[in-house]
């Protein structure tokens, strides 16, 4: 029990350390240059937007009441979390392990920010995705593994 108790831990801290590490290098880095945008590749940029609302910006606000309510909102969400990666397995455990992980770093940045650091910026010729950071990256995963192993769940069911 201990032994799952760590590495459940250990795959939890090392997500929040990636997202962390990601984006205090990427602030220090952009907030100190002049024009907040570093082009990678052809399709791949660093530029440094704040993010107020949830994924991909969606619900963004300027009042803080609303902020404040969408906060507890997440918490209580990565709370329920909490208590799926208690009651599952396998491939869902680790779904819910990313999106854990990634929701505390999300969460880390609401509460110490009062805004989430975003920065990954992918671009086609004239199409913009969403500006998203680390965690995200993490939660979308968690989120796809969940929706593939409940169809394949299902699947195997019939």
């Amino acid at each position: 029990m201990k032994k799952k108790f760590f590495w459940n831990f250990f795959f939890i801290l090392t997500v929040f350390l990636l997202d962390r590490v990601s984006k205090i290098s990427i602030i220090n880095l952009l907030e100190n240059s002049d024009n907040g945008n570093i082009q990678v590749t052809n399709f791949l940029s660093f530029n440094l937007i704040w993010n107020e609302g949830i994924a991909f910006g969606l619900f963004s606000f300027d009042e803080k009441l609303y902020y404040n309510f969408l906060t507890i909102i997440i918490i209580l969400v990565t709370a329920i979390i909490l208590w799926m990666i208690l009651k599952t397995r396998g491939l869902e455990k680790i779904a819910f392990l990313m999106i854990f992980g990634g929701s505390l770093g999300n969460i880390f940045d609401r509460l110490v920010y009062a805004s989430v650091p975003d920065f990954i910026d992918l671009h086609f010729n004239n199409f913009n995705w969403f500006i998203f950071n680390v965690a995200d990256i993490f939660i979308s995963m968690g989120v796809i593994l969940l929706i593939y192993f409940e169809f394949f769940k299902k699947k195997i069911n019939e």
